[in-house]
């Protein structure tokens, strides 16, 4: 064999975190590992556990895209391989040019796993013709190095060759192969009862435009073993540290925010480690909701779930994978968790996985990319390492002033403190040396205490506001 069939290759990952990379909860939403959707975490730890074989070593590259690292990427790494959701839409547009910029200076291949475009549940993309020539730029560089980019489904590839590009790939996302090419799914009992377990997700805008708190509420009332299962990093903010300074974070109707009387019962959940999500779902009966990944996680623990899609990303996907699913917009206030259920049919998901996996297992081999369950062990070797991991509880209700339950937090917001006291007392000899900062500023007048009283400010008004008797 020629050196080149026997070294091992380099693969740099976008993903906010490697899977074997352990934090506290507090670490984690202080450093906002998963870019503030947690099923993010979803589909580049699947793409982690894909990529890794006996020729092929993963590394993450973070989600912060920065153009400057391009010689070294050139330098110590293959290929650049880079799992997208919904990136094709206004509210991205400015990441995208960071990350065109970054492809523009790379030698190396770059390779794109399932990218998608939003739009409305009617296809319509007219809302994204401002940012075509943003797409256009991206997509060009990309296919200037790969044979072809993969989409999430059939809007995004219209989308795509309606700008003229040709060599555009439906492959869904990463997520659904976690395990291969293998996809059992059997609903444990015919209906559900009072006693089920049940989770349910949703976003900010689907509660508050689409009618999932109604459904919610009355699920609440009817099934005692519900549990809201949330994403956002806001979300983590608020069930960690009672507070978030995202003003959406005030939408009392979700969940998460302290005033609602699943918060107050204990009963919502949010994972920074999706191997700790999946493994906890599998004691529930059914998963509904408006996330996809939400409700992805669920599929990969076992458990029946049906999509409740308000957007072209989540119905794109539904289809693709014979997800079950119904547009929100359609879906009556008044809806049961069980008729979700008992209309589900998993057939064409279990059926047409294999056949699914095979065209995405061909795009990746069309790229130059092997993967674990052809080329590996089948992600054994991945499996028994994150097996070994002491990974952080899932976020949850702060609800208890409980001296054990608060140590953690005391322990992390003294760590922090102290870090910043050394911060700001290095600011303050800058200041008072008029020697430059690291970036080569000088540090103005006042700049170093200010930025550590509003530092102090953040940490202590969740412990005060929590301890403080209600009015």
């Amino acid at each position: 064999m020629t050196d080149e069939l026997t070294r091992q290759r380099r693969i740099l990952l976008r993903s906010g975190k490697s899977p074997f990379d352990v934090a506290s909860l507090e670490q984690s939403l202080d450093r906002d590992v998963f870019a503030t959707n947690a099923g993010n975490l979803i589909f580049s730890d699947a793409a982690h556990k894909i990529l890794t074989t006996p020729r092929a070593e993963v590394f993450s590259n973070g989600i912060r895209t920065d153009a400057a690292a391009a010689e070294r990427i050139n330098e110590e790494f293959d290929v650049f391989v880079v799992p997208l959701a919904n990136a094709f839409r206004p509210t991205f547009e400015r990441p995208l040019k960071r990350m065109t910029q970054l492809i523009k200076r790379l030698r190396i291949p770059v390779v794109v796993l399932g990218v998608g475009a939003q739009a409305d549940l009617k296809y319509d993309a007219s809302r994204l013709k401002a940012m075509e020539p943003t797409v256009r730029e991206f997509v060009t560089e990309v296919l200037n190095r790969s044979a072809s980019i993969g989409v999430r489904g059939e809007f995004t590839e219209q989308y795509l060759k309606n700008m003229g590009f040709k060599d555009v790939e439906v492959i869904g996302c990463p997520s659904m192969f976690m395990y291969g090419e293998t996809f059992t799914l059997e609903k444990k009992s015919e209906s559900l009862t009072a006693e089920s377990r049940i989770s349910v997700n949703g976003s900010h805008s689907a509660v508050r435009a689409h009618g999932l708190d109604a459904i919610i509420r009355q699920a609440h009332k009817r099934y005692p073993n519900l549990r809201f299962i949330g994403q956002n990093l806001l979300e983590a903010q608020l069930l960690h540290w009672r507070e978030t300074s995202n003003p959406i974070g005030a939408q009392t109707s979700m969940p998460t925010h302290p005033s609602h009387p699943m918060y107050r019962e204990g009963k919502v959940r949010l994972y920074v480690d999706p191997a700790t999500w999946i493994d906890e779902l599998r004691a529930f009966d059914f998963s509904f909701g408006s996330r996809i990944h939400g409700n992805i996680a669920a599929l990969l623990a076992g458990v029946p779930s049906t999509v409740l899609c308000s957007d072209s990303r989540t119905l794109e996907l539904c289809r693709y994978f014979g997800i079950p699913h119904r547009k929100i917009s359609e879906t009556p206030k008044n809806t049961d968790p069980a008729e979700l259920y008992e209309a589900a049919d998993f057939g064409e998901l279990v059926n047409g996985h294999k056949e699914r996996f095979l065209r995405f297992t061909g795009f990746m081999e069309k790229n130059g990319l092997e993967n674990t369950f052809h080329h590996g062990d089948g992600g054994k070797a991945f499996d028994a390492q994150m097996s070994k991991l002491a990974l952080p509880p899932a976020a949850r209700p702060w609800t208890d002033s409980d001296p054990e339950t608060l140590r953690g937090r005391f322990s992390w917001m003294q760590s922090r403190l102290e870090e910043l006291t050394e911060e700001n007392n290095e600011l303050r000899r800058i200041q008072l040396t008029g020697r430059p900062d690291g970036l080569g500023t000088k540090v103005r007048n006042g700049a170093g205490s200010a930025a550590y009283r509003r530092a102090r400010r953040v940490v202590g008004r969740p412990v005060r506001k929590f301890l403080r008797p209600e009015q």
